[in-house]
């Protein structure tokens, strides 16, 4: 499938729509970047990418987007934390999806991306996760994300050709929220939660947005949904230490019982709420690490995409290189 018209960017301004932009950008797209008003838009411009400002729960503001020929939308734009409760979130996650499809379908695009998450699953019931198991989540964060996918159905229903993504857990350069900060840049996490055994499911966002794109110009696959992950699946502890090294930290030791760690989190999102940030360790997100966490990315590599970091080591040690080098985005 070809795009030459305009490519809308939603959540262009967040960790992995930051870097869906600059991909479309360095082959040649034309991209129309979009998120909540700002006013710093120094980074779209080095691009030379169209920044158009919108607010999903904002309905006026998001028609204008799709002024001109824009023939492909890829919908990052989310509250992306288990922080915020879920009246919080409804009015971003899903009722923001049920109205920049709305527009898609009346302004006639060819192809709709909707990025979610593996969160949409739920906890880890002794297998690994496919696009095909059994959605249960207990968190606000994943269901409102199950929520927004439910209506992405309904839009699929009324024939607006879309696609299906869900990332797992996102590190990398620029990363500001999820569990990915705690290894993309110097974190407060001192210790190692439980066992340190618990396996776990990463992926460098300059993957996902390869996957993104590789997914939205293929043919044949409307209405369905891609797991996007990596093949390695460190141990936290494994995955932890390696973020320490990479950083200049001493590595963790000490073990807390998952139990202590729950108490700990609940006080730091208490402080962390007073300050208007979000802790490094959410309260929802230790259920996580209960138990492992695996995800199957099988139907994604037999599309044809194979992952620039596969090996979560490696990417670790790039990153390593690069925050010595002092090039490593951390905004």
């Amino acid at each position: 499938m070809k795009f030459t018209e305009i490519t809308l960017v939603t959540g262009a301004a967040g960790f992995m729509g930051s870097h869906v932009v600059e991909y479309l950008a360095k082959s040649g797209v034309k991209v129309r970047a979009s998120a909540r008003p700002r006013k710093d838009t120094s980074f779209f411009d080095r691009l030379g990418v169209q920044y158009v400002a919108a607010d999903l729960t904002k309905p006026e503001t998001v028609g204008p987007l799709f002024a001109g020929d824009v023939d492909r939308v890829i919908h990052m734009g989310a509250i992306c934390n288990f922080s915020t409760p879920y009246e919080r979130l409804y009015p971003t996650n899903v009722a923001g999806v049920a109205l920049i499809t709305d527009e898609a379908k009346k302004a006639g695009v060819k192809r709709f991306v909707h990025v979610t998450s593996t969160s949409v699953y739920g906890p880890y019931t002794g297998s690994p996760f496919r696009e095909d198991s059994p959605r249960n989540p207990q968190d606000d964060y994943g269901k409102s994300k199950r929520d927004g996918e439910n209506m992405l159905s309904k839009a699929l229903e009324k024939g607006l050709d879309a696609v299906l993504c869900r990332p797992c857990t996102v590190y990398g350069p620029r990363c500001t929220d999820g569990a990915g900060k705690a290894f993309s840049r110097p974190t407060s996490i001192t210790a190692i939660p439980g066992s340190g055994t618990q396996l776990l499911a990463n992926v460098r966002a300059e993957d996902v947005a390869r996957a993104v794109v590789h997914l939205s110009e293929l043919s044949g696959n409307t209405g369905q949904a891609y797991n996007i992950v990596d093949d390695s699946k460190p141990t936290i502890e494994r995955a932890l230490t390696l973020a320490a090294l990479a950083f200049g930290k001493k590595p963790p030791s000490l073990h807390l019982p998952l139990w202590l760690v729950k108490i700990a989190a609940k006080a730091d999102g208490f402080v962390s709420a007073r300050k208007g940030k979000v802790p490094d360790l959410e309260y929802d997100a230790v259920e996580y690490l209960y138990h492992d966490y695996v995800v199957d990315n099988t139907k994604l590599k037999k599309t044809g995409f194979t992952f620039t970091y596969p090996d979560f080591e490696k990417s670790m040690e790039e990153i390593a290189q690069l925050y010595r080098d002092g090039k490593l985005e951390m905004r």
